[in-house]
């Protein structure tokens, strides 16, 4: 067993109390543990702030963990100030005593024996494991309520990583909100595909710039369009020329240099999620949303948002889907409510949420967690494998966990900092 434990493991048997009540040192003495500590995910001791009762007498300070007490050395820790002052040196096998530099041992509690062998047998299964998840044979054994108390959390760490992110992106605006908030919408106009070219477009040409046009739809798509690129060819229709006219004077009085229009996709892609479908359809929001796009998240209602999103292409575009080539069927080009719905929650929800924290108004975190609830859960491949397992989320809040869970816990196989891991290799479920 000696040759397959890790730290992790560990870590994990002590932060989660997992060893045998009966413990005692490498030298006989009679150990409690009152309070495991809090983990240190940074350089220094493993453990900070723990309490132990050695020998009936209590020591409050710093815990280290190895597989080998040898590992001490090893790492360099005899070398280090900072390892001096341990309470108690936790290791699964004790093959070298450990000392200070004053030459007092350190307390050493050796763990092997003294925790269910079956949870590393059922660890080693899971980092061996070939499944889509490494639980996928077993998690069906897991309690509902506590798998659905779990994505609760995840839903809400999901939503706190994107506003971290968030707030460290305003740094490039210097703290210009609204111009990252324009930034992130028009990026998410770009569904994945054209993301990266809606975010440069709309960083390019600031939304203080935009805003002096938007009681002009013809100036918005003009600049937008100029702005992409898609203005530099000759034309036979008349309304890509009423564009081109319109740009060159606003580029002109602007010093707007236009993007290479080779950064736009189309390729594998349905002609009503072209670049130019969606750029007119951003204008129109634009247009429609006003001077002030926090507006959108200071919105009471996610019923009154959504109708902001009620947009479409300008006409043109009914008979479009690149300029100069008309088609026979004429449609018109609105948004759907699945592309809405990707919207709000990828980039109008985080937002909301990021503003409550900014601005201390944790009822607009609260706001941002209701309005994912209203929303039917997401379909995408990750949801359709966890139905497969017997986990349906009906709402996006519990969808947006189960891609956090996913992409944050399972790829990775941390099954040890996974509650329904935990739940499994603990044994509660077995």
């Amino acid at each position: 067993m000696l040759k397959k434990m890790k730290e992790e493991f560990l870590y994990y048997l002590w932060s989660n109390k997992l060893l045998s009540p009966m413990l005692k040192t490498t030298n006989n003495q009679d150990i409690t543990i009152i309070n495991q500590g809090r983990q240190n995910h940074d350089s220094g001791p493993d453990f900070f702030n723990a309490r132990i009762k050695i020998n009936g007498q209590i020591w409050a300070g710093n815990v280290e963990i190895h597989v080998k007490s040898s590992d001490w050395e090893k790492h360099g820790h005899n070398h280090d100030d900072n390892y001096d002052n341990i309470i108690l040196h936790v290791v699964f096998v004790n093959d070298m005593i450990i000392k200070r530099k004053s030459g007092e041992i350190i307390p050493c509690l050796e763990i092997s024996g003294h925790f269910d062998e079956k949870m590393i047998n059922i660890y080693e299964n899971f980092m061996a494991s070939k499944t889509w998840i490494a639980c996928a044979n077993s998690i069906s054994n897991v309690n509902h309520f506590e798998i659905h108390s779990w994505l609760d959390k995840l839903g809400v760490e999901r939503l706190e990583i994107k506003s971290n992110n968030f707030i460290k992106q305003l740094e490039e605006t210097k703290n210009d909100f609204q111009q990252l908030f324009y930034q992130k919408l028009s990026r998410a106009f770009g569904f994945n595909t054209n993301s990266q070219a809606f975010e440069m477009m709309a960083s390019i040409l600031p939304f203080s710039t935009l805003k002096k046009c938007l009681n002009n739809q013809l100036q918005i798509e003009a600049l937008l369009f100029g702005q992409a690129g898609f203005l530099n060819n000759e034309f036979h229709d008349e309304y890509p020329n009423q564009l081109k006219r319109e740009f060159n004077f606003l580029a002109n009085k602007y010093s707007i240099v236009p993007m290479d229009i080779k950064l736009w996709k189309h390729m594998r892609m349905r002609p009503v999620n072209f670049p130019s479908i969606r750029i007119s359809q951003f204008a129109a929001l634009l247009e429609k949303s006003g001077y002030d796009l926090l507006n959108i998240i200071e919105t009471d209602r996610l019923k009154t948002v959504i109708s902001l999103f009620d947009c479409s292409a300008s006409e043109y575009w009914d008979t479009h889907f690149r300029f100069d080539n008309k088609v026979k069927k004429s449609i018109r080009k609105k948004l759907g409510i699945t592309s809405v719905n990707l919207i709000l929650i990828n980039t109008i929800i985080p937002f909301l949420f990021t503003y409550g924290r900014l601005n201390n108004k944790p009822t607009m975190e609260e706001k941002a967690i209701n309005w994912l609830e209203q929303i039917k859960a997401e379909n995408n491949l990750i949801i359709r494998n966890f139905k497969k397992l017997d986990i349906a989320p009906k709402t996006a809040f519990h969808s947006q966990a189960l891609i956090h869970l996913h992409k944050n816990y399972c790829d990775s196989k941390r099954c040890l900092n996974c509650r329904i891991g935990h739940n499994i290799i603990s044994g509660k479920v077995i």
